[in-house]
């Protein structure tokens, strides 16, 4: 049994920075939001905008990274349940680190393609300045010996990976500072209102726009930044990195942020009298060395593009996650890809990489953006840890 897999509509909340109070100091817009609470305003919006009945919902799979703490287990199901949508719907979190909703939504649509549900909510979200990154791991080794013995004498830190994979493609500081500033001025440039739900806080202001965007920003202010990753021992083991270029400036923002996706059976959305605005043509995983790491969407691509027969050409928009500048930038070099269809509203260095919300952020934009210019199809795809990578082709209806 196969089916074609719509998307029905598709929501996110602003992004907010991902900073905690502390010392007087004032936290993101949304780090007094539980994010429980975050999510399900979200999906409250998206059940509320299509109007749908919530009862006949199969599932709702969540993207979450750091599913520790507030964030622990099932949150979708705790966020479905917090919007007061009824208590029969089921939940499942999924994560493939920074790429866990694309995951989500990729699920989402092969459980319709397969028949294994009509209907299903594909969310994310992530409060980086309630339970910031890493804080699963509690202080634990988590690649054990063997891991470690194979890539000795360790896996290194994502920043050093980005550095590697500047210096491999040749891109200087310069560039990655100026594609830096030119995602803050795509990212200015764009309204983002018809995308974004208006996040209510207990102290009672709504954030309805991104915190993040720096307008001002300039290849010029972004070179007075220190690089962030250099060490000595570093240095010593990739004597090839001859410069270090990775600063807070040209990579992605530590984030708050929660977005959902409603995918269901084209035939569903005929007989509820919805009308789908994209479909999805063709998913794509893949992994790449653990050590550079961030080079995964390189075969993701590849495998997706294959997949489905289309060509770089085909695709009027692509959305490469800006974890770091030389992500997109190398990708689009190993393509040739025309960067005026690169993130054309910005990513991640100017809207922020809430980790788990991420990937259905960059989907809900990059809808947005295909019906703002005509565009017919769009190609996201996200680095994750250990070089793993997903890439996804919609195809605006």
């Amino acid at each position: 049994m196969s089916r074609r897999a719509v998307v029905v509509d598709a929501v996110r909340s602003p992004m907010a920075k991902g900073k905690a109070p502390r010392e007087g100091r004032p936290g993101g817009a949304l780090s007094g939001v539980h994010p429980v609470e975050l999510l399900s305003q979200v999906i409250a919006c998206l059940i509320q905008r299509t109007g749908i009945d919530p009862a006949q919902v199969d599932d709702v799979v969540a993207g979450c990274v750091s599913q520790v703490g507030e964030q622990t287990g099932p949150i979708g199901r705790w966020a479905w349940l917090a919007a007061g949508l009824p208590d029969s719907v089921p939940s499942v979190a999924v994560n493939r680190a920074c790429g866990s909703s694309q995951q989500a939504i990729d699920f989402a649509a092969q459980a319709v393609i397969a028949g294994a549900c009509d209907i299903v909510v594909a969310a994310g979200v992530e409060s980086m300045s309630r339970i910031p990154m890493f804080t699963a791991r509690l202080g634990q080794d988590v690649y054990g010996p063997a891991v470690t013995r194979r890539y000795t004498p360790g896996l290194i830190p994502q920043g050093v990976s980005a550095e590697l994979v500047a210096s491999r493609w040749k891109l200087d500081r310069e560039a990655l500072d100026e594609f830096a500033a030119k995602s803050h001025r795509r990212a200015a440039a764009t309204d983002f209102s018809s995308e974004i739900v208006p996040i209510a806080t207990p102290e009672g202001t709504v954030v309805a726009t991104d915190e993040t965007i720096r307008a001002t920003t300039t290849t010029e202010s972004l070179a007075t930044l220190s690089p962030s990753f250099y060490s000595a021992e570093m240095a010593q083991r990739f004597p090839e990195i001859s410069t270090w270029h990775i600063t807070p400036g040209n990579s992605s923002q530590l984030s708050d942020g929660a977005a959902a996706v409603l995918v269901m059976a084209e035939d569903t959305a005929e007989r509820l009298d919805l009308k789908p605005r994209a479909c999805f043509r063709g998913f794509g995983l893949a992994a790449d060395d653990p050590i550079t790491m961030l080079t995964g969407p390189i075969p993701a691509t590849e495998k997706v593009l294959h997949r489905t027969g289309l060509s770089l050409d085909d695709i009027d928009h692509y959305e490469v996650n800006e974890a770091f500048a030389p992500v997109p930038l190398a990708w689009a070099r190993h393509f040739a890809a025309d960067e005026d269809k690169l993130n054309p509203v910005g990513g991640a260095i100017a809207l922020g990489h809430p980790l788990g919300a991420s990937g259905a952020r960059l989907l809900t934009t990059m809808l947005h953006a295909l019906e703002h210019t005509g565009g017919r199809l769009g190609l996201q795809t996200m680095c994750e840890a250990g070089g793993m990578a997903n890439a996804t082709i919609i195809e605006r209806l």
